[in-house]
């Protein structure tokens, strides 16, 4: 979806990329345990003990962290992708609350949040405070939404034990800080070309991990997986997900890992780990029968493949794919897959004519699937608004649709027309139950732009600041609005309250993070 991501008025001093942060909080953690601190760990504590770090405490360490990833160039909020995983994410997460494994205070004190990123390597990660990282890479290769509710089910699991809290307080109050430094460390080795530094670290966890003295992170590894499994088949996801998982993930660990699969260096598969899970299977992992591909979402890993950059030469592969001899012996699934990453990829390189035809051969195939061709049909509206055709796309898009992806759609034709007024009040509802949806509020700013009211879109864009955690640059907004009102000839008292309000709101987060010790 062309230009959805958020504008960061701010550059990061670390310019990272997400691909260096490969290993998770507990490869990060292992790195700075002295060896004999290891060793004694041998008793797992109480399930969901924090010790003394309290989960406001590790949420306000989340968003030190997040606030970088927020800035990282390799972010994307897809609506499309982000919609779909989020989908997956709420049923796991209502999953773990009937099961008491979510409780009220770490529902209401955590982010739950999921931060995409454009790499291409299969990972995903958890880090403090209810945030998880999630690559495009590991969208793109798995099977089925049951597949990704397994890694997903996993990470949630660390959180809601408090894996994160359990590491930290056994090294002491200065650990929060050493951790999140490694970790910010970790991604801004991405500056680097070869990659040096990210590798260094890696391979001292794989050293680490060959030496038979982490029991804690395997007894956690295995609490992970227990509770993982419980909670993605209580949200009601097949067990064969989670076994199709494991099965790639042991394939990998045969191959030692080519380094596509930065997953298994922080979450290590061991023997105990395989047996255990597939005496919860109850069933072969190698003879269970694999589900079936669904159509949606062979067109969402199409999606994550293509929007991970691979280069011109493998988006025109891409485009070719869908003419070759192989297309016609392909699943109907298949098929819609290969055309979607055809369309995307045509759209990529600004060859909207191939684009159109790709997306009428998938609309065609698509049709007897509501779901398909739903994602059909949003394809289509993007491409139509990066051709500069927004009539075209608008008739294309339900503008009193509340999925976010046709939402955003529809905002985005009404502002190119002009026609602004019908999707205000659709965003305005929106962000007043979502507002720390960053992508909104700038759809929303741009909706107050065409309207020529300079006033709220500069809020809506001090607000987009706010829910990535730059709160400098939201105050500089906030300011901005203010001048506006003081100049302004007719005043509206109601906008400028709200304006002040949160002034004084983002300037007390600013002074607060400004009296934060630095992550580096």
């Amino acid at each position: 979806m062309p230009r959805l991501t958020p504008q960061r008025p701010r550059k990061s001093q670390l310019t990272p990329t997400l691909r260096s942060l490969c290993a998770t909080f507990l490869i990060a953690s292992q790195l700075l345990l002295p060896t004999p601190a290891l060793a004694q760990m041998q008793v797992l504590p109480g399930m969901g003990d924090g010790g003394e770090m309290t989960a406001s405490a590790e949420r306000h360490l989340g968003d030190q962290i997040a606030r970088e990833l927020y800035r990282d160039t390799d972010y994307i909020d897809d609506p499309v992708i982000a919609a779909y995983v989020q989908e997956i994410w709420q049923r796991l997460l209502a999953a773990a609350r009937t099961r008491g494994e979510l409780t009220p205070e770490l529902d209401e004190r955590f982010a739950w949040t999921i931060l995409l990123g454009r790499d291409r390597n299969i990972n995903a990660f958890a880090l403090p405070g209810g945030y998880l990282g999630l690559n495009l890479g590991l969208v793109a290769a798995v099977g089925s939404r049951d597949e990704l509710a397994t890694v997903l089910g996993h990470e949630l699991s660390h959180v809601t034990q408090r894996h994160i809290a359990r590491i930290m307080d056994k090294q002491g109050k200065q650990m929060p800080l050493m951790i999140a430094g490694l970790i910010l460390g970790m991604i801004a080795a991405g500056k680097s070309r070869s990659g040096d530094a990210g590798q260094a670290v890696i391979m001292g966890s794989q050293a680490l991990f060959a030496q038979n003295q982490l029991n804690f992170s395997r007894d956690m590894e295995r609490e992970a997986d227990r509770i993982g499994f419980g909670v993605m088949t209580q949200a009601g996801f097949a067990p064969q997900g989670a076994a199709a998982m494991f099965e790639k993930l042991q394939y990998a660990s045969r191959l030692n890992d080519n380094g596509s699969f930065p997953y298994l260096r922080s979450h290590p598969l061991t023997t105990e780990r395989i047996s255990d899970m597939q005496g919860r299977f109850q069933f072969r992992m190698d003879t269970t029968p694999p589900l079936p591909l669904a159509m949606d979402h062979a067109m969402i890993a199409s999606r994550a493949r293509v929007l991970t950059r691979p280069g011109v030469d493998v988006l025109r592969v891409w485009v070719d794919a869908a003419s070759s001899g192989e297309f016609a012996k392909s699943t109907p699934a298949q098929q819609a897959g290969t055309l979607y990453a055809a369309a995307l990829s045509a759209r990529e390189m600004r060859d909207y004519k191939t684009a159109r035809a790709m997306v009428e051969r998938l609309l065609a195939r698509a049709a007897e699937n509501p779901a398909a061709a739903k994602q059909a049909r949003w394809l289509g509206a993007e491409i139509e608004l990066a051709a500069g055709a927004a009539p075209k796309a608008a008739a294309l898009l339900d503008a009193k649709s509340k999925e976010r992806p046709e939402m955003l759609l529809s905002a985005e034709a009404a502002t190119a027309m002009r026609q602004p007024a019908p999707m205000i009040p659709v965003l305005r509802d929106w962000v007043a139950a979502n507002p720390r949806d960053a992508t909104v509020w700038h759809a929303l700013g741009n909706l107050y732009g065409a309207e020529n009211d300079t006033l709220r879109a500069v809020r809506a864009d001090a607000e987009a600041n706010v829910a990535i955690l730059d709160y400098p640059a939201a105050r500089d907004r906030f300011k901005a609005a203010q001048e506006i009102i003081r100049q302004s000839k007719v005043v509206d008292h109601y906008e400028a309250s709200i304006v002040d309000t949160r002034a004084r709101a983002v300037e007390v987060l600013v002074k607060e993070q400004a009296a934060e010790p630095p992550l580096k």
